[in-house]
């Protein structure tokens, strides 16, 4: 699949994903980032779209910041969201996580503002919560919400199961540099290299089975993108 045909299939997850989200019960506004921190996890698709939508300015201006904080602490996820479906369908162990590393702003942001908000990776779309998190300090989010994050962590994966996964400064760092971009193009990543890991096409989705149903609706337009 073309990269171009990959971008308007990410625009259009993304898409369907916001109508969603418009229609929940939440207290996230503007100007409330409590949850964007260091440790968001994206994949490379996502990182490449982000880089791809800036003009060379806003890229100089992109890596300036991020190399500023390179050598912050951060969480680097060691597993995928379609391994961990691959794992759970065949009974093995999950390996576990460390989010030791203490919460700080994302570092793109200005006066609690998203400068690339219309570009942001599914893992700063999906923060739904039902009450302002900066007053219990985590975020209340519904099950059923929960479920459908999952359903589209695993979608884009999928859409990206040549590339790799990783902290969004690792991620967009690495493909900043246009002989990475050509690598990600050719199929030519060295994911553990570049700190991250390498994603997994999407075998068996995780959705409990009281949320199915609900799904549905979910399932049938993202298949109608392809």
């Amino acid at each position: 699949m073309s990269i171009e045909k990959k971008l308007a299939l990410l625009e259009g997850i993304y898409s369907i994903y916001d109508k969603f989200a418009e229609r929940q019960d939440s207290a996230c506004r503007k100007h409330c980032a409590h949850c964007c921190t260091f440790n968001v996890s994206i994949t490379t698709l996502e990182g490449y779209y982000l880089i791809h939508k800036l003009d060379p300015d806003q890229r100089r201006n992109l890596q300036e910041v991020l190399e500023n904080e390179d050598a912050t602490e951060r969480f680097r996820p060691q597993v995928t969201t379609n391994k961990i479906a691959e794992l759970c369908r065949h009974g093995e162990t999950v390996p576990e996580e460390v989010f030791s590393v203490e919460k700080q702003n994302c570092p793109l942001l200005r006066q609690d503002a998203c400068p690339v908000y219309q570009l942001r990776p599914f893992g700063c779309r999906c923060f739904v919560s039902r009450i302002p998190c900066g007053k219990s300090g985590v975020a209340d989010v519904e099950e059923y919400v929960l479920s459908v994050n999952t359903v589209f962590l695993q979608t884009i994966e999928h859409l990206d199961n040549n590339g790799c996964t990783g902290n969004l400064i690792d991620v967009v760092l690495w493909l900043l540099s246009p002989e990475n971009r050509h690598a990600y193009l050719q199929n030519r990543l060295a994911c553990l290299s570049a700190g991250l890991v390498a994603n997994k096409p999407l075998t068996v989705l995780m959705v409990p089975p009281e949320h199915r149903e609900g799904l549905q609706p979910i399932f049938a337009a993202l298949n109608a993108l392809s």
